[in-house]
């Protein structure tokens, strides 16, 4: 009797045993999950006189949430403006220097037809005519020559412009670059910087992510190369609490073309050991998936 009881107790010690661990690996893969994080860093050197992010915000694409003081910026463009604006009262007005000679050259024109007509009738000499066609040639090449200068006078300052109109390009776009708006639409993860602190260029400020779409990274040995693909519908399960589990539908948008040692998350030694190939499902977040949170799929 004390046998068959101790049989019985070691028969349904074996099949529990069993069960649990058939019931730890109910899965194909396992993984964590993650997400695209942007380190959004200051492009401009000076203080904070705006900063509005705090961990946890969520953030719109190209909202503004920061301005670097930018007075010196506006001051010296202010300046450069003014520089611009005195080098281009020196251009010559072409059109009023050129008005008299126009009228001069109207009143021979003038002159010429009526000695032409007084030639026709005997009534002026050749030569008179031939002085006002010389006159009137005059009077033209004087008008080119005059008009020539001007414009060249007037290119010239145009051009001593140019630096300075690029400058103020430069301040213009330091001034944009001081205007701190966010790149991508997301979750605050981590703020670096609070208002009225001195940043400087390259100086993070706070880093982003967009948790709408979760990235669940798991491994696959070789063997199971051969049941997925790009594009593949998986079940991907979570822990609720309880012993319970959450599942939501993923597809696997990545497989590494490398094998590679188990990451040392895994518990034991000897997995560790085993080769095998990251891939990564796209996991559409109700919110309650989080950055680092163990995730299983089923293929």
């Amino acid at each position: 009797m004390k046998n068959k009881f101790l049989n019985v107790t070691l028969i349904l010690i074996t099949s529990l045993v069993f069960a649990c661990s058939n019931g730890n690996r109910d899965f194909d893969a396992t993984g964590t999950f993650e997400s695209e994080e942007i380190i959004v860093s200051s492009e401009a050197m000076g203080k904070l006189v705006m900063f509005q992010v705090e961990e946890g915000m969520h953030l719109e694409q190209n909202q503004i949430v920061g301005i670097v003081d930018t007075i010196q910026l506006h001051l010296k463009k202010k300046q450069l403006l003014s520089s611009v604006t005195a080098v281009l009262s020196k251009q010559p007005d072409v059109n009023t220097q050129l008005a008299a000679l126009q009228e001069q050259i109207k009143t021979a024109e003038v002159e010429k037809k009526r000695i032409e007509n007084l030639v026709s009738s005997n009534a002026a000499t050749t030569k008179q005519l031939d002085d006002v066609n010389s006159q009137l040639e005059v009077l033209n090449k004087q008008y080119a020559a005059t008009k020539s200068s001007l414009t060249i006078t007037k290119q010239a300052l145009q051009s001593e412009t140019l630096p300075l109109v690029a400058q103020i390009e430069q301040i213009q776009d330091q001034i944009n670059k001081s205007i701190i708006k966010n790149p991508v639409e997301g979750t605050v993860l981590t703020r670096y910087a609070k208002p009225d602190e001195i940043t400087s260029t390259g100086k993070a400020l706070y880093k982003i992510a967009n948790l709408s779409e979760m990235t669940l990274r798991a491994y696959v040995d070789g063997d199971q190369l051969g049941q997925i693909k790009l594009g593949q519908k998986v079940k991907v399960f979570v822990d609720k609490g309880n012993e319970e589990q959450k599942e939501m539908s993923g597809e696997i948008y990545w497989v590494s073309s490398k094998a590679e040692f188990t990451p040392k998350t895994i518990q034991t030694k000897d997995e560790r050991a085993n080769l095998v190939y990251a891939i990564k499902v796209r996991v559409i977040n109700d919110g309650y998936l989080k950055i680092g949170m163990y995730g299983e799929i089923k293929f």
